[in-house]
């Protein structure tokens, strides 16, 4: 079956920026990740595409690599493959080394078999995104054998042959038209030796599956779908190679009191109406579990906003601080006793003769009435 185009697997014109990329890529991931899916086989395999398709159109040579080879540039062997091997980290030089290493005395390199990436999502209330946290999280992943000591040989020495189909080159080629073509050698992996006598327990991968605990540090100020990388922390490499990457996606929780906008948290805080008229002073709470005063002046209106400085997320990499800032919801009374209707019956009377008490509600309507006259 053939591959999506990575393009239209992340949602995005071919001459997307570098940052459409990232932000189609995070929404893609937040939906469809395994932890916000639990036995969604569909969506499962969404998100390994996803991940796929960005991890190739995020590096500049990948991109232009598959902009002009497409799928093929990365295939590898396969029948027919013919594919351009960039898991080495390496660039377009690696591209001439594969193509054409017999001419330029490049060719022959043993790649090590790096562990492979890991990715994980971490889920946070918006208050530990505010103080930071560490928090534990369980990776299902590849580890070095205990019983060979991640050689994969059975003595524990790493005893080992050179591999006869590549000759300890890690790599075989073949001939395809114009162009000679490299590929990952079949019998050894890329590892140019075989294990002599292989680990009963690993088989001579030197790597068992198991699942480990670690802590993950999150800073204080994180985003929701801000990655944080830990290096070498993903898979182990085969037989002493380098271990992988685990890449931490982190997912803020909606918070029932307040919600943020960029570094700064905003509170919407409900007031009787009489507060709002008559002034007030109260009490609000603060992101960080603490509480601040905030005088209501009189005759304050709905939606006014008063900003406390510095009281917000800090800002990543800066000193600098966020505000803080409560919105005042002024609120309709509900089921009112008969001394309540009757006082504001009383005071609804008062304010009738009293334009200056509401000059939004006397404007409206006087405006109201011009409009009408003049359509007379």
């Amino acid at each position: 079956m053939a591959k999506a185009d990575y393009y239209a697997t992340l949602e995005v014109a071919k001459d997307a920026s570098a940052e459409e990329l990232k932000k189609s890529y995070r929404k893609l991931a937040m939906k469809c990740h395994p932890d916000r899916n639990p036995g969604d086989k569909a969506a499962e395999a969404r998100f390994k595409e996803v991940s796929e398709a960005y991890e190739i159109l995020k590096d500049d040579q990948k991109r232009a690599a598959y902009d002009r080879f497409g799928h093929a540039a990365f295939e590898q062997g396969g029948a027919g493959g013919g594919g351009f091997d960039f898991s080495g980290g390496g660039g377009l030089g690696d591209i001439f080394d594969q193509m054409f290493g017999d001419f330029t005395g490049r060719g022959g390199r043993s790649r090590t078999r790096t562990g492979a990436d890991i990715q994980v999502q971490v889920e946070i209330d918006l208050a530990e995104a505010f103080a930071g946290v560490k928090t534990p999280v369980r990776v299902p992943t590849r580890v070095a054998c205990d019983a060979c000591r991640g050689t994969g040989s059975a003595d524990g020495k790493a005893a080992a042959d050179t591999c006869t189909t590549c000759n300890g080159a890690g790599k075989v080629r073949a001939q395809q038209g114009f162009f000679l073509i490299e590929r990952t050698c079949p019998t050894c992996g890329g590892a140019g030796r075989v294990i002599r006598s292989p680990c009963r327990v690993c088989q001579g991968a030197g790597t068992v599956q198991r699942e480990r605990s670690l802590q993950v540090t999150i800073p204080a100020g994180v985003e929701d779908g801000t990655r944080i990388r830990l290096q070498g922390e993903g898979e182990a490499g085969g037989q002493g190679a380098a271990n992988g990457d685990l890449y931490v996606h982190i997912a803020i929780r909606q918070h029932p009191l307040f919600h943020r906008e960029g570094a700064h948290v905003f509170c919407e805080v409900p007031l009787r109406m009489s507060q709002a008229a008559l002034g007030d002073e109260i009490d609000v709470p603060a992101i960080d579990g603490t509480t601040q005063k905030v005088r209501i002046p009189p005759g304050t209106q709905a939606g006014t906003q008063f900003r406390l400085r510095a009281r917000g997320f800090s800002v990543l990499r800066s000193a600098a601080r966020g505000d803080m800032v409560v919105q005042a919801k002024v609120e309709t009374p509900q089921h009112l006793t008969r001394r309540q209707r009757e006082l504001l019956e009383e005071f609804e009377g008062e304010a009738r003769g009293h334009a200056k008490g509401s000059p939004e509600h006397e404007g409206f309507f006087a405006k109201m009435k011009e409009f009408l006259a003049g359509r007379d």
